[in-house]
């Protein structure tokens, strides 16, 4: 198997070039390595000047883990540079096989070390919460190999973020949240997150447990992108996207 330093330089490599994930590493990496090597594009990233925002949480649903052949779910980074405000217009041409989702995103605002974070935890700890779409990029058959797609970022592109609620209402029903999705004014999914999707707090507790693996935490300030309630839809040119999330906003965004 490829060493964990030799992947992540691959794989930053063709991140430069525009060309991932590369060929090389197809079938190269277990999960844990996956992660190592995720982690230390990240650190790449930073040392060039980006700016760690967060994070993402994929497979947040039965469906998705079953179409994904996976336990539990996955985990990637966010990025400062790929957070846009609402209704921003993005250049379809500029993004490889899009897809759009609609998520929760939710900030903590203080830190959350593990492992044994609970829920009552990062309920405590939760600062704020905004409707958000994760733009993804299906750079590869996901399904086909978990761990490259697990290097490779699990397909984050970028993420549109509305307007915030904060502090966070601890009285909030996550679960009887009503997400409404519209595609050019029609209505194309109508969901209820309990039928949906995982519980969003004990998604970011596993998170933090998670991290806790590698040596790292939560931290206060960082967003969570918490898995999508709607199902994954292609972005074509000319599309005007828009979720509602019932008692807590809307989220658009246009692509040209």
């Amino acid at each position: 198997m490829m060493k964990v330093d030799e992947a992540a330089e691959i794989l930053w490599q063709s991140l430069q070039s525009g060309a991932h994930p590369p060929a090389r590493l197809r079938q190269q990496l277990t999960l844990t390595e996956a992660y190592q090597v995720q982690l230390e594009v990240l650190a790449r990233w930073v040392a060039t000047g980006e700016k760690h925002a967060g994070w993402k949480i994929g497979g947040t649903s039965p469906t998705a883990r079953q179409m994904l052949g996976v336990q539990e779910p996955l985990y990637g980074y966010l990025l400062a540079s790929r957070c846009f405000p609402d209704n921003h217009t993005f250049q379809h041409a500029q993004l490889t096989k899009p897809l759009i989702e609609s998520e929760l995103c939710i900030t903590v605002g203080e830190r959350l070390h593990g492992p044994g974070v609970t829920r009552e935890q990062v309920l405590d700890a939760v600062a704020a919460v905004a409707p958000a779409f994760e733009i993804a990029e299906m750079r590869s058959e996901m399904a086909s190999d978990v761990p490259l797609v697990v290097a490779d970022n699990v397909a984050q592109w970028g993420y549109v973020v509305g307007g915030e609620i904060t502090p966070y209402p601890r009285a909030l029903d996550l679960a009887a949240i009503i997400a409404e999705m519209r595609k050019n004014g029609e209505v194309t999914q109508k969901v209820k997150g309990q039928e949906v999707i995982d519980d969003q707090l004990l998604s970011i507790a596993a998170l933090a447990n998670h991290l806790a693996q590698y040596g790292l935490a939560l931290e206060a300030g960082q967003r969570i992108l918490t898995g999508s309630m709607t199902r994954p839809v292609p972005i074509t040119k000319g599309d005007r996207w828009e979720t509602l999330f019932v008692g807590v906003g809307r989220v658009a965004a246009a692509f040209v």
